[in-house]
């Protein structure tokens, strides 16, 4: 059985995560989407509500029979892969400068623990400009991000922006 594990603030869930999530279905078993606790980003979304987000998002997401499990973290990543039983993380791109970011990690993940690989997917077309940052900054100036979340994920973000 392969286990992957998708990690991310997922603050909040966005269409290219679960474009991300669904594509990576179709490499693993069990994708474990492993919820990041980063209190240098200042999540708008708690923990529980991030996951419970996930969940229900997830929900709607044709896993073609893959099982996915929501685990938050506060771990290193390599670690929180291998307590998982991970064989790989996958990580969605956007641009070239994620890539140089994830490069680096990528390097020290594999200095700690050469038997985790990292596979990258590329951001459908569609969804490459797609940041929860910026959803979050066009939400509390009053746009429209019916294109970029689910009509859920809008309602949980104009309740927070209210």
């Amino acid at each position: 059985m392969r286990t992957g594990l998708y990690p991310g603030t997922f603050d909040p869930m966005t269409r290219g995560h679960q474009d991300i999530i669904h594509r990576a279905c179709a490499l693993v078993d069990s994708l474990v989407i492993g919820v990041a606790i980063n209190r240098d980003k200042g999540p708008l979304f708690t923990m529980e509500e991030r996951v419970a987000m996930i969940e229900r998002e997830c929900a709607n997401i044709d896993t073609n029979g893959t099982e996915i499990v929501v685990h938050p973290f506060e771990n290193l990543l390599i670690d929180c892969a291998t307590d998982v039983g991970a064989s790989m993380i996958i990580r969605g791109l956007r641009a070239v400068s994620d890539f140089e970011y994830e490069f680096q990690m990528v390097g020290m993940n594999r200095a700690m623990n050469a038997e985790i690989e990292t596979v990258f997917l590329m951001a459908d077309a569609n969804h490459q400009a797609i940041a929860s940052k910026l959803v979050k900054e066009i939400t509390r100036l009053g746009g429209d991000i019916s294109t970029f979340v689910s009509k859920s994920v809008a309602e949980e973000l104009l309740k927070k922006y209210a």
